[in-house]
């Protein structure tokens, strides 16, 4: 039965619009086992890659299988949806887009490989709200793009995407690409959307990035990248309304979570903030960058951030605002409790000063606004520094709240001389730097900054659910 469906499925590669209900009626157990997994919506059709003729060989590329496969399954997927499923295997491919009501399954064992081929990646237009791509002229296509979609989900039994970025890396390190690198997911100007339960490795650039979309989920993520590779955050909630960041696991050579709404006077055009985003359970590793930024690119303005739960671990910052004259807009009403931080450069970083711009037409007058940002309940151990916060001069951070915060600085080793200490030139780092901003504190050890002085509060974290955390997801099989 199996042999005589898959000659079937040949023809059907012919004959085109025939193909989807081929896919639909052959014994899918000839493949693999049905596998149940959560999404948003479950599928009535679903196609395997290899009806398509993929390969799993880890050499020959895909690229035109997954387009046919979902060229094919976008024809039924209005009646019911439909589902690509990827079978155990190593499939190399280049970028390729989703399609509305439409599950790519990634199976447990298999393995996506992106081309490093950097004609599998078309060049596209910047993003409106950034006016330029983030490294400079136009942008490589992502390898799983999707624009103007409702109901897309992008999940899998574990299965892996690997972005082969080391190339890239190297290309963008040595001024050799004229282009911003691809991403490894990106989705624009769309509407119910999940990313969940995959293995991410290795981005040319940012893992995962939502942009201009509305009621996102994104839950049960691995990303990893070396620590050392160049702006590989993990994922990057961008001019965003209503999302969700689950149980997921990050190592990265830049921000783990970034925060962003677009870049100085093309954001501030453009105008679309990121809002309602909700953090829970999410684990960090970044030497060199923030367990959660929120900018620098907030020109369309960020508010109502709730995080939760959150464990870091040799990171730089556990929570960083990035911001600089020119941004404009604001980044308000931020909540962040229950954070466990071990070897820490910073517990809190603030700058007024992250000078970088897309052009030379940004408006030096465009000052952003700073407020209602609550941190509570939170312990640090081997940091380095609570706090480094500054504001901008005359235009300062406001409505600063820190409550029941403990951090245990590092004991730094001290140097064999004979020199006694009151002798000593070496300048003993203090555990607060603060300027430009204003606020209170309540039982903070070591004690906060004097512009942050103790008052007996509890900082405000919402009790209200946003809609996005009541979002139950569906059990939907392959």
């Amino acid at each position: 039965m199996c042999s005589y469906m898959n000659s079937l499925v040949l023809v059907c590669l012919v004959l085109g619009s025939l193909c989807v209900n081929v896919a639909e009626s052959r014994d899918l157990n000839c493949l693999q086992e049905k596998v149940e997994y959560s999404a948003i919506n479950c599928r009535k059709h679903s196609a395997v890659l290899t009806d398509f003729g993929g390969k799993g060989d880890g050499v020959t590329s895909n690229t035109a299988a997954f387009k046919a496969a979902i060229a094919n399954l976008s024809k039924v997927a209005p009646d019911g949806g439909a589902q690509l499923i990827v079978p155990p295997g190593k499939w190399l491919t280049g970028s390729f887009d989703l399609t509305s009501h439409f599950t790519l399954y990634i199976s447990k064992d298999a393995v996506l490989l992106a081309s490093q081929d950097e004609s599998e990646y078309p060049l596209i237009d910047p993003l409106p709200s950034y006016g330029v791509g983030r490294d400079g002229g136009k942008r490589f296509i992502s390898l799983i793009f999707g624009t103007n979609l409702t109901d897309v989900v992008v999940t899998g039994g574990n299965g892996t995407i690997d972005g082969q970025g080391e190339s890239w890396w190297k290309n963008f390190k040595s001024g050799k690409l004229k282009n911003t690198r691809p991403y490894l997911i990106e989705i624009l100007y769309s509407r119910n959307v999940q990313i969940s339960h995959l293995t991410l490795l290795n981005s040319p650039s940012w893992h995962v990035h939502p942009t201009y979309c509305r009621d996102v989920i994104i839950e049960s993520l691995t990303i990893l990248a070396p620590i050392d590779s160049p702006n590989t955050d993990g994922i990057n909630p961008d001019s965003c309304i209503n999302t969700r960041i689950r149980d997921s696991y990050v190592v990265s050579g830049d921000d783990c979570i970034a925060v962003k709404s677009g870049w100085d006077q093309y954001g501030i055009k453009f105008g679309m903030p990121t809002q309602h985003l909700s953090i829970k359970r999410f684990t960090c590793i970044s030497p060199d960058s923030a367990v959660i930024a929120l900018g620098s690119e907030m020109s369309g303005g960020i508010q109502d951030v709730r995080a939760e739960d959150v464990h870091a671990i040799n990171s730089q910052a556990g929570v960083r605002i990035k911001t600089a004259p020119g941004r404009g807009a604001y980044v308000k009403d931020i909540f962040v409790r229950n954070l466990r931080m071990e070897t820490m450069q910073y517990v809190f970083w603030m700058t007024g000063a992250y000078g970088s711009h897309p052009d030379e037409g940004y408006d030096p007058k465009a000052l952003p606004v700073v407020n209602n940002i609550n941190f509570k309940d939170m312990v640090g151990k081997n940091v380095s520094m609570v706090g480094n916060l500054a504001g901008i001069e005359g235009h300062p951070f406001t409505g600063l709240c820190l409550s029941n915060i403990t951090a245990e600085l590092a004991v730094k080793k001290k140097k064999k001389n004979n020199i006694h200490p009151i002798f000593s030139s070496e300048k003993k780092k203090l555990p607060w730097n603060c300027t430009d901003i204003s606020g209170v504190s309540s039982r903070v050890t070591p004690k906060a900054c004097d512009l942050l002085p103790e008052k007996q509060v509890d900082c405000a974290y919402p009790t209200e659910i946003l809609p996005i955390d009541k979002v139950v997801l569906k059990t939907c099989s392959t």
